[in-house]
């Protein structure tokens, strides 16, 4: 029979993932493997009394399922085998004089999950079950400490922050959230309250978020969180391997800054940005944008070799960050519990109002997005990594209708003055037009290039502007 009328026979199982063994007379040896691989990975079906040659599956049945059933029960709840005790869920199911058991694995709280000793750990992929990496038995240990990590102390005093960074949060802090009453505290008092420090060291959090950047290499040794524009929608069609490339940052909260101005620039955005690097305006796909950025900082697996990372292609935007989510995500969306790796840096982020909690966030990203796209995000929570997708190319039907839409006032009447003078130049139109700067009109005259407005004939010096479609 083949796999669909397999699981059709047997209904009232959900079939997350599974895996048979003929296991007619004794329980093979390869089934700890899968028991590793469905505890470590996420969960699965192991069904004894089954047989698979190549996609085609045979119900052989076990001739002592008691027998068969206790041993396999007994072993993994008794801590004898495994390095954790597993308590799987079983059923039984008879066809004709055919008995086949079906065990549930767990996804383990405690990874890695191993036999006999911890070379033994295993992983499930799509090909089955594989022997796990260092790395990656590495990583699921760290994962032990999930969510607490970066409450940990350093041996850094407050010396080891970088008060230029220190200065942003607070200025960022009274113009975005004024009411909150960290607003009213000292410095000392807001690094208790933020638990930047505690009983006088910084702790891993507050030197991430706030730290010089040699006193964080001190810690880890290759602290980075890496920014690539490529020009191409693949590695394979770009002519180089990128056109820019980020300069290293002191910490998180400057990585930010440097990051999130670079993203506003690869979508359409009808307004100005303040001097803070906030909108005037707030769109729900710029906070999608905002919010998938803020997520991958704060759920960022620091300790890992690979590195945080934002590539920025001619069609999407993938965000990349070591570290797998505690729960896979449609369980942390329907959720309103708040599981982030770096609790502590995700306070930092909320208090001044760039993060919403776990489940919430997601939906910000999701729901956000498709309000400037039909594409959906595409989210993978692999086992040692978040990676996520936004496509930014849209339907022609939805750019021209944002397009007209979007046009701002100000970007109206640069439209009408190059009509009449083409040959502008931007500190003119800073010049003529109220309230923007030269920043400005450049942010203006980039953005009216992108929604296909405007278009640059011949060099900066020397050329003009050709109007391609004037709005009423």
């Amino acid at each position: 029979m083949t796999k669909e009328q397999l699981i059709k026979r047997l209904q009232d199982i959900e079939w997350e993932d599974f895996e048979v063994k003929r296991a007619q007379k004794a329980i093979p040896k390869n089934s700890w493997e899968t028991v590793s691989a469905f505890a470590n990975t996420g969960g699965g079906w192991l069904i004894f009394g089954v047989s698979q040659k190549g996609n085609e599956y045979s119900i052989n049945g076990v001739t002592d399922p008691e027998k068969i059933e206790q041993s396999f029960v007994t072993t993994l709840r008794s801590n004898q085998k495994f390095n954790v005790r597993i308590d799987p869920i079983c059923k039984k199911y008879i066809f004709e004089e055919n008995t086949v058991l079906a065990f549930y694995i767990t996804v383990s709280a405690r990874k890695p999950v191993y036999y006999n000793n911890v070379k033994n750990t295993f992983i499930r992929t799509a090909s089955g079950d594989q022997r796990a990496t260092q790395a990656e038995i590495d990583a699921m240990y760290r994962d032990q400490a999930f969510g607490t990590k970066d409450r940990e102390s350093t041996t850094y005093n407050t010396d080891a922050l970088d008060p230029k960074s220190i200065k942003r949060y607070r200025n960022y802090l009274s113009v975005i959230n004024a009411s909150h009453p960290y607003n009213l505290s000292s410095v000392d008092e807001l690094f208790q309250k933020l638990q930047v420090t505690k009983e006088g060291k910084v702790t891993i959090a507050g030197l991430l978020f706030f730290g010089q950047a040699e006193k964080i290499e001190e810690l880890i040794a290759d602290f980075r969180i890496d920014y690539f524009e490529i020009p191409g929608t693949s590695l394979d069609d770009a002519p180089e391997r990128y056109s820019f490339r980020l300069d290293q940052q002191q910490n998180i909260f400057e990585y930010y800054f440097a990051i999130y101005p670079r993203l506003l620039q690869k979508i359409d955005i009808p307004f100005k940005m303040t001097a803070e690097g906030m909108a005037t305006e707030e769109l729900l796909h710029v906070q999608a944008l905002r919010e998938a950025l803020v997520n991958m900082l704060m759920h960022a697996d620091y300790f890992c070799t690979s590195k945080p990372r934002v590539r920025v292609f001619t069609d999407h935007i993938e965000f990349y960050n070591p570290g797998g989510l505690p729960k896979e995500l449609k369980m942390l969306r329907e959720s309103d519990i708040s599981q982030p790796r770096n609790p502590l840096i995700a306070k930092m982020f909320r208090v001044i109002k760039l993060a919403e909690t776990a489940g919430y966030g997601f939906d910000k990203i999701f729901k956000g997005w498709s309000t400037y796209v039909d594409d959906d995000p595409i989210y993978i929570n692999g086992l040692d990594y978040v990676d996520l997708k936004l496509t930014t190319q849209k339907t022609t039907q939805k750019t021209t209708q944002n397009t007209t839409q979007n046009t701002t006032q100000k970007q109206r009447e640069i439209l009408n003055y190059l009509i009449e003078h083409p040959k502008a130049s931007r500190k003119e139109l800073a010049g003529v037009i109220n309230g923007i700067t030269e920043g400005g009109v450049k942010y203006n005259l980039n953005a009216l290039q992108k929604k296909g407005l405007l278009k640059r004939i011949g060099p900066d010096k020397g050329g003009h502007w050709e109007v391609i479609h004037e709005e009423d």
